[in-house]
C-alpha cells in the first residue's frame, strides 16, 4: 500500500471512530437523563416501588421481545443506518416517557424505548467492533468509556433540570433535539456500505445454531452471566440510587443524584485505562478484580450507610464492572460457529435479562424489606463476575488481534 494511500485509510478509520464514538455517547445521554427523573415521575405517577420497579422492568421485556431481531436486521440494512436511526426513535420513546400520564402508559413507553435500544446496542457495538478490526487494535473499552462520559454528561443535565425544576416533557425534547442533531452528523462519518464477516465466525461457516457446539454454547452462556452482573451493576446505579439517597437517607434532589453519576464517572475512568489493563493483565484477572471492587465498594456502603460513603461505593462498583460488557461483547462477536453478528446479538439479548430482573426484584425486596436490602444484589452480581470470568480469555488483547488464529476459550 503507498503511503498516500495509507494516510487516506487511516484518516478514513480516525473519522469513523468518531462517528462511532459519537453513537456511544448519543446512547449513553439518552438513558442517564431519565436516571436522575425517576423519583419526580414515581411520585407523579403515585406509584409505589414494586409498581414502580415492574414499570421499569418493561424496558426489559421490550428488549427481550424485539432484540434477536437485531442480527438479522442489521445484515440487511447496515450497521451504520440501523444504529443512527434506531437512535433517534430512541430518543423520540423518551419524550413519549416523559409525556405518560399514568403508570400504564409510562411502561409501554419504556417497552418501546427498551426495545428500540436492544437494536440500537447491537448496532452501534457491531460498526465498533467492524473500525476496530479494520484499525488493528482494541478500541471497545474506549467505545464503551465515550457511553460512560455521555451517561456522566445525561445524568447532569437530569440533574440541573430537576434541581432547576424544569418540567420532564420539556426537558426530553430537549434531549430529543441534541441526539438527532449529534446522529446526523455521525452517520456522515462511519464506514460505508455492507458489514464484512469476522474472519472468526467466517473460518467456521457460521451455519444452523444447531451445529454449534455444546462448548461454544457454555463459554457463550458463561459470558452472558458475566455481562449480566454488569448490567445489575449499572441498572442498580441508574434505577435506584437517586431513591436510595433521597428516600432512605435524606439526599437533596440534586445530591441523590450523584450516586448515578460518580457509578459513570468511576465506570468511566475504568474503560478509558481498560484496553491498557487488559493488554498487560488479561481480561479475566481484570474482570475479576472489578468484581472484588464491587463487593468490597457497595458491600461497605450498605453495611454503614450514609451519604459520602455510598456515593463512594456506587463509583467503586461503577470501576469494578467497566470492563465486564464490553470484554464479554468482544468474545461473544469472535466465538466460532455463528453467523455474523449472532453471537454478539445473542449476548446483548441475554444482559436484557439484567434489566428485566433488576429493577422489579430490587422493587420487590424494597418493598418487603427495604431499599437498602434490595440493593445487595449489586454484591450478588460482584461475586458473580468473580466467579464467571473464568470464560474470558486471559491472552492480552493486543496479541490477540495481531494474529489470525483466536486463542481458544477456557472451558467455563
Amino acid at each position: 500500500m503507498s503511503v498516500a494511500a495509507s494516510e487516506y485509510t487511516a484518516a478514513r478509520l480516525s473519522r469513523a471512530r468518531l462517528g462511532v464514538t459519537l453513537l456511544f455517547v448519543t446512547n449513553g445521554l439518552i438513558w442517564s437523563n431519565l436516571a436522575p427523573r425517576y423519583p419526580e415521575i414515581r411520585r407523579g405517577l403515585e406509584l409505589t416501588y414494586g409498581q414502580f420497579g415492574t414499570a421499569v422492568m418493561f424496558g426489559g421485556i421490550g428488549a427481550m421481545v424485539v432484540g434477536l431481531s437485531a442480527a438479522a436486521i442489521i445484515r440487511r440494512y447496515r450497521s451504520a443506518r440501523v444504529a443512527v436511526v434506531t437512535m433517534v426513535f430512541m430518543a423520540a420513546g423518551l419524550v413519549l416517557a416523559a409525556l405518560a400520564p399514568n403508570g400504564v402508559l409510562f411502561a409501554a413507553a419504556l417497552f418501546a424505548v427498551g426495545a428500540i435500544d436492544s437494536i440500537v446496542d447491537v448496532a452501534q457495538n457491531s460498526h465498533g467492533l467492524r473500525v476496530q478490526r479494520e484499525m488493528k487494535r482494541s478500541i471497545i473499552n474506549s467505545l464503551h468509556a465515550m457511553w460512560s462520559i455521555g451517561a456522566v454528561l445525561g445524568g447532569l443535565m437530569g440533574a440541573a433540570a430537576a434541581g432547576l425544576d424544569i418540567p420532564v416533557p420539556t426537558h426530553f425534547t430537549i434531549v430529543f433535539v441534541l441526539v438527532l442533531a449529534i446522529n446526523i452528523v455521525a452517520y456522515r462519518m462511519l464506514l460505508p456500505g455492507a458489514d464484512p464477516v469476522p474472519e472468526a465466525t467466517a473460518a467456521s461457516g457460521g451455519g444452523s445454531l444447531r451445529a454449534v457446539s455444546v462448548r461454544v454454547w457454555l463459554i457463550l452462556a458463561s459470558l452472558a452471566v458475566v455481562a449480566i452482573a454488569g448490567g445489575w451493576v449499572e441498572d442498580a446505579g441508574g434505577t435506584w440510587s437517586a431513591n436510595y439517597l433521597h428516600d432512605s437517607l435524606g439526599a437533596a434532589a440534586s445530591l441523590a443524584a450523584m450516586g448515578f453519576v460518580a457509578l459513570m464517572t468511576m465506570q468511566t475512568i475504568g474503560r478509558l485505562i481498560g484496553d491498557r489493563l487488559v493488554d498487560r493483565f488479561g481480561q479475566r484477572t481484570v474482570a475479576r478484580a472489578g468484581g472484588l471492587l464491587v463487593i468490597v465498594g457497595m458491600g461497605s456502603a450498605l453495611l454503614w450507610p450514609s451519604i459520602p460513603l455510598t456515593i463512594v461505593g456506587f463509583g467503586l462498583a461503577g470501576l469494578g464492572v467497566a470492563t465486564t460488557i464490553p470484554a464479554a461483547m468482544h468474545e461473544a462477536d469472535e466465538l466460532p460457529g455463528f453467523r455474523a453478528g449472532t453471537g454478539l446479538t445473542i449476548l446483548s439479548w441475554t444482559l436484557r435479562l439484567g434489566f428485566l430482573l433488576s429493577p422489579v426484584l430490587v422493587g420487590l425486596i424494597a418493598d418487603e424489606v427495604s431499599l437498602r436490602v434490595g440493593l445487595t444484589l449489586v454484591v450478588v452480581a460482584g461475586v458473580l463476575i468473580v466467579v464467571f470470568a473464568q470464560a474470558l480469555s486471559q491472552r492480552p488483547r493486543s496479541r490477540a488481534l495481531d494474529v489470525e488464529t483466536p486463542e481458544p476459550h477456557p472451558a467455563p
